[in-house]
C-alpha cells in the first residue's frame, strides 16, 4: 500500500539517534549512561558539550521537517482512510521512530525537538508558535521538560488558530505521545523535584 512509504521513511529518519552518535564521535562516551539516559539534546547538555547539544537539537528537528517535506514531495496523493495525508503519516512515524528506535531496543528520546521540526514542516507559522511557547515556558520556569510539554500541548491549538484544522488530529496524537514519554517528568513536577536548568552566573 502506498501509505506505507511515508510511514517507513518517517520511521527510519526518526530512529536515527543523533544524540548518541554525536556524543560518541565527540568522545563523550555512551549518552545512555549519562543523566537520565535519554538520547535527546537536554541530556547531551549534561555531558558539558554545549556544541554537541545544539547540533543534536538541530538534527533532531531537521529529521522531523525532512520526513514531512519528503512525504509531501513524493507522495502528495497518498492518504490513509481519506483522513491522514502523507505528510501527517510521516509526522506520526518520524516522532514514533525518535521515541522508539528499533536500533536501540525501542528506547529513544521524548520527541520534543522532532515534533518542533514536524511542526515547521507542516506549516512554518505553526513551528514558530511551537518554538515561542517552548522559549516562553522555559524562560519563566527554567524547566526543559515543562517547556517541551507546554509546546507539544500548544501545537494542536495553534493549528486550529491558524486555520489548519486538518492538522489538529495528528498534532493532538503527537502531543499525547510527548506527554506519555514525559510521565516520569510529570511525576517529578507534581512532587516538586524536577530539576531546573541553572542560569549562567
Amino acid at each position: 500500500m502506498d501509505a506505507a512509504y511515508p510511514i517507513i521513511v518517517g520511521y527510519l529518519l526518526g530512529s536515527i539517534p543523533f544524540g548518541l552518535i554525536l556524543t560518541r564521535l565527540g568522545g563523550a562516551g555512551d549518552l545512555r549512561t549519562v543523566g537520565s539516559g535519554n538520547i535527546g539534546a537536554t541530556n547531551v547538555l549534561r555531558t558539558g558539550r554545549k556544541g554537541i547539544a545544539v547540533a543534536t537539537l538541530l538534527l533532531d528537528m531537521l529529521k522531523g521537517t525532512a520526513a514531512v517535506l519528503i512525504a509531501a514531495r513524493f507522495w502528495p496523493e497518498v492518504a490513509l482512510l481519506e483522513a491522514l495525508a502523507a505528510p501527517a503519516l510521516a509526522a506520526l512515524a518520524v516522532v514514533i521512530g525518535h521515541c522508539f528506535p528499533v536500533w536501540l531496543k525501542f528506547r529513544g528520546g521524548k520527541g520534543v525537538a522532532t515534533l518542533m521540526g514536524v511542526s515547521l514542516g507542516l506549516a512554518w507559522p505553526l513551528g514558530l508558535a511551537y518554538a515561542l511557547v517552548w522559549l516562553g515556558v522555559f524562560r519563566f520556569t527554567r524547566i526543559s521538560s515543562l517547556a517541551g510539554i507546554g509546546a507539544a500541548i500548544s501545537a494542536p491549538f495553534a493549528a486550529l488558530g491558524l486555520g489548519r484544522a486538518e492538522l489538529v488530529p495528528v498534532l493532538a496524537a503527537l502531543a499525547l505521545l510527548v506527554l506519555v514519554m514525559h510521565r516520569e517528568n510529570l511525576a517529578r513536577l507534581r512532587a516538586g523535584t524536577e530539576p531546573k536548568v541553572e542560569r549562567k552566573p
